[in-house]
């Protein structure tokens, strides 16, 4: 392979990718771009397990704390903004270290991820009007109409993809499974650069137990009140944030929708789903990859292959 080297650590949400990441990080001189959605919106600290000011000051970060709550970010930008970012590291003659378990904003790395379709704006509002008065089901057969030969892997319990879609297809008046053949031919924006990826892995029940004590320790540091004081800067209208979990549910209890003793029980419940997704997708949307068992990791470096140079 050619190409300046671009390292990867993903895993499960409570994985330890953030502890491994800056022992890798401080034994190779790295810098870290954060992969997470929701780590770009400042004062979401808590509930996103965030790198603390002193983990933070070991190594230094990127793409943390950029944005406020109100200003959405979407795959396209990030890649924008990762890219910029892992350009500063290598000019600095260190290595890249990417770290984050967030599906979509990991595979940017490995293939395109979003494609050239114009939406005009008439087609948007149009579709999230559709959306808010008949829902998500109707979204769906409208899809399904379009796209007699199927929906291939489309989320269609995921109403932002679902209206993604559409869009895309009303737009262009062709269907997704020509869409994503065009798609497919697309270059990644990372295609230059030499990717090694690591997952960090657990077994089913250690990791349970390890998400129990994440959400405990979340909980006791103060969670209800962070989400309390984001709710007043406007969380709510952020529905990607506000959808993130730890913080939904939070939500759902300061609204009453949910009992207090509940609480810790709904935020595992849901962290546990999420993993069952993780795991799907890491198998199923990433190119084959290194696993290591996290049970048995002894040494950072075992994490990667010995460090080329950063290009």
């Amino acid at each position: 392979m050619s190409g300046p080297a671009l390292h990867l650590l993903t895993g499960c949400t409570a994985s330890g990718k953030t502890e491994w990441a800056l022992r890798w990080a401080e034994a190779a001189g790295a810098e870290i771009i954060s992969c997470d959605s929701l780590l770009f919106y400042t004062g979401m600290d808590l509930g996103t397990a965030k790198p603390t000011p002193a983990e933070r000051a070991r190594v230094p970060h990127h793409l943390i704390d950029i944005l406020p709550l109100a200003e959405p970010m979407n795959v396209s930008r990030y890649v924008e903004l990762a890219q910029a970012a892992a350009a500063a590291i290598r000019s600095r003659g260190r290595p890249v270290l990417v770290v984050g378990g967030s599906g979509f904003y990991l595979k940017a790395f490995f293939a395109a991820v979003t494609d050239a379709v114009p939406v005009p704006p008439a087609v948007r509002e149009a579709v999230a009007a559709r959306l808010a008065a008949a829902g998500l089901p109707a979204l769906v057969a409208e899809l399904r109409s379009l796209n007699p030969d199927g929906l291939g892997n489309l989320d269609v319990a995921n109403p932002r993809r679902v209206a993604r879609a559409l869009e895309r297809c009303l737009a262009s008046g062709r269907p997704l499974r020509e869409l994503a053949e065009e798609f497919a031919r697309q270059p990644a924006a990372f295609a230059g650069w030499q990717r090694e990826l690591t997952r960090l892995d657990w077994p089913e029940e250690e990791l349970n137990r390890r998400i129990a004590v994440r959400v405990e320790r979340m909980l006791a540091s103060g969670l209800v009140e962070e989400v309390r004081g984001l709710l007043a800067q406007g969380l709510e209208a952020n529905p990607s944030a506000a959808r993130g979990i730890g913080y939904r549910e939070v939500i759902a209890l300061l609204q009453g929708r949910l009992a207090p003793e509940n609480l810790a029980a709904e935020i595992i419940r849901n962290t546990r789903a999420l993993v069952k997704k993780q795991r799907t997708w890491f198998r199923t949307q990433l190119p084959p990859h290194r696993v290591v068992p996290a049970a048995s990791l002894v040494n950072s470096a075992e994490l990667f292959s010995p460090l080329s140079s950063p290009g």
